[in-house]
């Protein structure tokens, strides 16, 4: 007696976590407490260990925002942003509107960015592709891109569903003034150290 099996097509599809879900995986020990990943519509991305450039320029770039907007922003690194059910990215520094509660009682969102600032020497597809236009998906007024390869402050502005529409690149010697606290240049060769 011969069986016969019948092959059919069967789609595979992707299964998407929302972010209910990755916080119930970091509780349950899924994600170790020092994992380095993010929730980006829906996919979980592990990022490459931290590097001493990197995490020298977060630093750095930590106490010059810091300084520079002390009074009129508050300055997070590495903060959570929560940017719809599906995606939880981690910039590397936010710039942001003060909240009465310091952001203890919620993660900041959209409505909260002035600017998102991302470090980057190995992650540069990364963060211009997926994360730019998640950003400009969710209305994030400003995102700067600090490429250490090209020496270089890349500015994406203007958000459309698309990306960006306005994109710039400033160098040493250059200044740039965020959108929303114009009255607060910052020189590039004080964060592309």
């Amino acid at each position: 007696m011969t069986t016969e099996i019948a092959e059919t097509a069967v789609k595979v599809k992707r299964r998407k976590f929302t972010v209910a879900e990755y916080y119930r995986m970091a509780e349950a020990g899924i994600l170790a407490p020092d994992e380095r990943v993010e929730l980006i519509d829906g996919v979980i991305f592990a990022m490459p260990p931290m590097g001493n450039w990197h995490l020298g320029s977060i630093g750095v770039s930590t106490r010059f925002f810091v300084s520079r907007f002390f009074e009129t922003a508050f300055v997070l690194p590495q903060c959570p942003l929560r940017l719809g059910d599906l995606s939880l990215p981690e910039p590397d520094i936010a710039v942001l509107r003060f909240d009465e509660n310091n952001y203890f009682e919620r993660l900041p969102g959209p409505e909260d960015v002035y600017l998102l600032v991302e470090i980057t020497d190995t992650t540069i597809a990364h963060d211009r592709g997926r994360k730019q236009r998640l950003y400009a998906r969710h209305g994030i007024p400003e995102y700067w891109i600090v490429n250490r390869r090209a020496a270089a402050v890349e500015v994406f502005r203007q958000p459309t569903p698309q990306g960006y529409a306005e994109v710039a690149s400033f160098g040493p010697g250059e200044t740039i003034a965020p959108l929303a606290l114009p009255a607060v240049p910052v020189a590039v060769n004080e964060i592309l150290r």
